[in-house]
């Protein structure tokens, strides 16, 4: 029985199993995604994770600390250079499990392990996640924040400004424009028409 034994051997020996991980865990800085049984990917986790933490502060006393793991000068770069700079901003959690089934042959589980922030299909599906019931209410920091707004004494001197500006402008412009009334345009036609016959009349008498 194996109770209280927290590390899985990994039916290997200590020498075997440190030199494996080593060999894993440089496949995975440079590949980004490795594929492997789900119990070497546990371990594996277990081991890479605390020299990505220590990727983020780059010093000659990191790099070799991390040399005496990895065994492996082109990982210790890669590292150092374009997975740190990825998961700087990151607290933790740099490597997922995908699990994908069984093995055939011995019916082991199998999986993917891969570097969180380097897949990006991953991370656009979380781009374009859909929003939660709770994110349609106001925030407290939003309410607070319209609260100053409305209550401030310069915006309502502002608003008024405007609004007295404005008035004067929809006054000047007349509501609606009516075409002159046709019995205007004959009642002024007719004194015209009546001098005209006058002086043809006057014009037949000479």
């Amino acid at each position: 029985m194996r109770h209280n034994k927290k590390i899985n051997h990994l039916g290997r020996t200590s020498s075997h199993r440190q030199a494996m991980l080593s060999n894993m865990a440089s496949s995975l800085i440079k590949h980004k995604r490795i594929f492997t049984t789900t119990a070497k990917a546990k371990a594996l986790r277990k081991y890479v994770e605390p020299l990505v933490t220590k990727s983020k502060e780059d010093t000659t006393h990191s790099r070799r600390v991390v040399f005496s793991f990895l065994q492996d000068k082109y990982a210790v770069t890669e590292l150092f250079t374009v997975v740190s700079q990825k998961v700087g901003a990151r607290p933790g959690g740099y490597t997922r499990i995908i699990k994908i089934g069984n093995r055939l042959g011995d019916n082991a589980a199998m999986c993917f392990i891969e570097l969180v922030d380097f897949n990006e299909n991953m991370l656009k599906d979380t781009k374009k996640a859909s929003k939660t019931r709770r994110s349609r209410r106001k925030s407290s920091a939003t309410a607070v924040a319209e609260s100053v707004v409305t209550d401030n004494p310069v915006v309502e001197e502002a608003k008024a400004i405007v609004s007295e500006e404005a008035t004067p402008i929809r006054e000047a412009v007349p509501e609606t424009t009516e075409e002159p009334k046709a019995e205007a345009i004959v009642s002024e036609e007719q004194p015209v028409a009546e001098a005209a016959e006058e002086s043809n009349e006057n014009t037949k008498s000479e």
